[in-house]
């Protein structure tokens, strides 16, 4: 197939959700290069425009270790990007077909990807998706970064082009500021790649966990096993760097330019003469730094659901455990107790060779999680498996639940819109409460039984097909605001 009378298109490489990448021939220039290609049939504009925001952005980042973008248009209604040819596999494949790298070839990729990762963050533009499958190895040993499909210019709000409060990125490299719904930037990046190296050392990433909810739980409460501690051979320097990368708190970790200059050092990982990086935090940098937000840990106990709710379909993984924590921080009250996470002189069982990651868990030793506000009403709340008490995160969680569904097509697009509405105006009755000490209490429960009402009544139409999740959750959270109907 000849695309736009230049490029033939030779050999399908791969396809994901927004189109196909296709091995192809530059007939003009006589080169091979990589098409990737938007499916055809019912573009959808937000798409469209995606793809359009991945041509402008990856064709303003120059950089050796970013892959180069060489033309942009549209041909028989098909927009299309024609991006340089990168012989080689990626990381995702090195580590599927020979497990864990040395010390020295992790420092090797670790520098080249922060220096691509500092060229695009001097465009003040974020990946947002750093993994290994977006990294690509030539055979020389070059590291390209690939894919800056949901990449966003930072200083580009008027993008807009995820929907607001929408967690993107893969969850097993999530930074903890975005699964707590802010947005990213260049320290999300950077936590991302400590997730990387790490897993190019180990041979897993540094959280895994049964459910994507329970995974993000961990990114933000839990601290990484060190790799020494799991049998790893490797210098202080770069399991202290790793750890580093790995910090829940944003400011504390290094930038990319720190990274690549630590990483590249003559002499291994020791800092260069010439320059003054800021210095590396402690080995349990997460541990060291700042105070943590606690979330709701998991329970052992499922509550009752309804009988007459759907069990037919199940739950998209990560679009919903994305969302699991979002919100939080918005809802969160001001006197919300925290958890002063131990110091690495106090940290109990701090010696790696006896302590067993998968046992030690900081979130056992945390304070509380903050109350319900419908506490005071003398609502008494059994926590299920994972989910929280305020109700904040819970909207927050039911509103992103609304939308998946709706995407999946499980959910009439004009009644989710207008329950997320709902969803919508309970939040704010629930931040005004708590801004201003006013008992919204009623209202909150109004809405609630509103949305659980017009839920129930589009799944009587067949216009809402729920899953056992969803419905665990606005149980849930009708127990927590008090809303028995």
């Amino acid at each position: 197939m000849l695309l736009a009378a230049r490029y033939q298109l030779e050999e399908l490489l791969g396809r994901g959700g927004m189109g196909e990448v296709w091995r192809a021939r530059d007939e003009v220039l006589g080169r091979p290069v990589a098409v990737k290609l938007l499916l055809a049939g019912g573009i959808d504009p937000s798409a469209a425009a995606r793809f359009r925001q991945e041509a402008q952005t990856t064709a303003r980042l120059s950089h050796p270790n970013i892959v180069a973008m060489y033309d942009f248009g549209q041909a028989d209604d098909r927009l299309y990007l024609v991006m340089e040819m990168v012989q080689g596999r990626s990381l995702a494949d090195r580590l599927a077909s020979a497990g864990a790298l040395t010390p020295r070839e992790v420092a090797a990729i670790g520098s080249q990807t922060a220096s691509g990762l500092a060229a695009a963050h001097r465009q003040n533009v974020i990946h947002r998706d750093i993994k290994p499958a977006n990294l690509l190895l030539a055979p020389d040993g070059t590291v390209k970064v690939v894919d800056f499909g949901i990449a966003r210019l930072a200083d580009d709000a008027a993008a807009g082009l995820t929907s607001a409060g929408m967690i993107v990125g893969s969850v097993s490299y999530l930074a903890p500021e975005r699964a707590l719904g802010k947005d990213a930037g260049p320290a999300s990046d950077m936590y991302a790649l400590g997730c990387v190296l790490y897993e190019l050392l180990v041979g897993c990433p540094p959280f895994r966990a049964d459910t994507p909810t329970a995974l993000l739980y961990q990114h933000v409460q839990e601290l990484p096993a060190p790799p020494r501690s799991m049998g790893v051979e490797l210098p202080a320097e770069l399991e202290q760097l790793v750890l580093a990368l790995l910090a829940k708190e944003a400011e504390a970790r290094p930038d990319a330019e720190q990274v690549a200059d630590w990483l590249s050092a003559p002499g291994g990982l020791s800092t260069p003469a010439t320059a003054q990086p800021t210095p590396l935090p402690s080995s349990r940098p997460a541990a060291a730094v700042g105070r943590t937000a606690v979330l709701s840990a998991p329970a052992t106990r499922r509550s009752r659901r309804r009988d007459s709710r759907s069990r037919t379909v199940a739950i998209s993984g990560l679009a919903a455990a994305a969302l699991a924590t979002a919100g939080y921080l918005l809802f969160q009250p001001d006197s919300a107790q925290v958890a002063a996470a131990d110091s690495p002189a106090t940290t109990q069982g701090a010696t790696p060779s006896t302590t067993d990651p998968a046992s030690s868990s900081p979130a056992a030793s945390a304070a509380s999680p903050p109350p319900s506000p419908f506490a005071a009403s003398g609502v008494a709340v059994d926590t299920p498996a994972g989910l929280s008490n305020d109700p904040g995160v819970l909207f927050g969680q039911v509103s992103q639940e609304l939308s998946t569904a709706a995407g999946e097509g499980r959910l009439d697009p004009h009644l989710a819109d207008d329950l997320e509405h709902k969803v919508s105006q309970a939040r704010d009755k629930l931040a005004e409460g708590r801004e201003k000490g006013k008992d919204k209490t009623k209202d909150v429960r109004k809405r609630v039984r509103d949305i659980r009402h017009k839920l129930a009544d589009a799944e009587k139409n067949q216009e809402f097909f729920s899953t056992p999740e969803f419905d665990r959750l606005l149980d849930h959270l009708a127990s927590v605001v008090g809303e028995t109907d």
